[in-house]
């Protein structure tokens, strides 16, 4: 796939995933099905996404000096991630909690990001050469806001497309919004942001406009089942959701969608199309149990499309 280069600013964790018929109650204790540690944190598997898609990818972030960052460090190399990573032996790499609900593979999660939540504003100053580097920056909400708003200033400053995946949902400040080319909220973060509870694709349409008003340059809305909403001022264009096979689970399907479209972006493929090829890299992931190791090859999404 190639392209442009892609840089990521974001948080590794170490996914520990329980699944079990319904979450405990407080003071409850009840068996599970399964447990399973991996890879894990939204920019990082938007990364390996991306680099199991054959972009040109760069992740940039912070690690402890343990085991969990020899993890990092191996998912990355297997998928053709750079890694761009400030050691941080005063604190501990990242890791995340996640239930996964047996009968329909939602899940709920806590992430303690550890070191990466000591990423700074003088960390990006750093890797500013790397972030105008890149044809697409992305960056989510792990991290500290202010180290991603500057890489966001540095990024568009420089005429790079800038995407924002704002989870987790969380207040922004309002001149976040003009850094951004693309913000691709699911329901709630759009909820979150705008105040308009979005249950349907006209409440996606109407977050986006919100949104839009806000300075953003285009608004993709993920929709889970239903697909993704690419709304701008010149068009709304609703995309179906891909069926690949039945949902096994739908941990890393966000991030998927947003290392999909980084992908596609950093190759010049059309908004459009690029919210199309996103919505199939996701299809694939959901068919597949963990985070990481489900996100699926370039050839594997072309197969797919080709199929209709």
């Amino acid at each position: 796939m190639l392209g442009k280069p892609v840089v990521i600013l974001g948080v590794f964790v170490a996914d520990t995933a329980y699944r079990a018929a319904r979450q405990p109650r407080m003071g409850e204790t009840i068996l599970g099905t399964s447990f399973t540690l991996g890879p894990g944190g939204k920019g990082s598997n938007q990364a390996v996404a991306a680099g199991r898609l054959g972009a040109d990818i760069t992740f940039l972030t912070r690690l402890g000096v343990d085991p969990f960052a020899d993890m990092a460090r191996q998912t990355w190399t297997q998928a053709g991630v750079k890694s761009a990573v400030i050691d941080t032996p005063e604190s501990y790499t990242g890791a995340a909690y996640i239930f996964v609900e047996e009968t329909s593979g939602n899940n709920a999660i806590i992430v303690s990001p550890g070191a990466a939540m000591l990423i700074s504003p003088s960390d990006i100053e750093a890797n500013a050469g790397l972030i105008r580097s890149a044809g697409v920056f992305v960056t989510q909400l792990e991290q500290p806001i202010e180290a991603a708003m500057r890489a966001l200033e540095i990024a568009r400053g420089a005429g790079v497309t800038t995407i924002l995946n704002p989870a987790p949902a969380a207040s922004l400040a309002e001149r976040i919004y003009t850094l951004c080319d693309y913000v691709t909220p699911n329901e709630t973060e759009a909820e979150e942001l705008t105040g308009i509870k979005v249950s349907s694709i006209d409440d996606a349409r109407r977050a986006a406009d919100s949104l839009l008003g806000k300075g953003v340059g285009a608004v993709i809305v993920t929709l889970g089942e239903k697909g993704a909403l690419l709304h701008t001022a010149s068009r709304s264009d609703h995309v179906g959701a891909i069926n690949a096979g039945p949902v096994v689970e739908t941990t890393g399907a966000g991030d998927a969608f947003n290392g999909g479209l980084a992908a596609a972006l950093a190759r010049g493929v059309d908004p459009l199309q690029a919210v199309r090829f996103a919505c199939a890299v996701a299809g694939i992931s959901v068919t597949r149990p963990g985070t990481a190791p489900s996100m699926p090859t370039l050839q594997e999404v072309e197969a797919l499309l080709a199929r209709g």
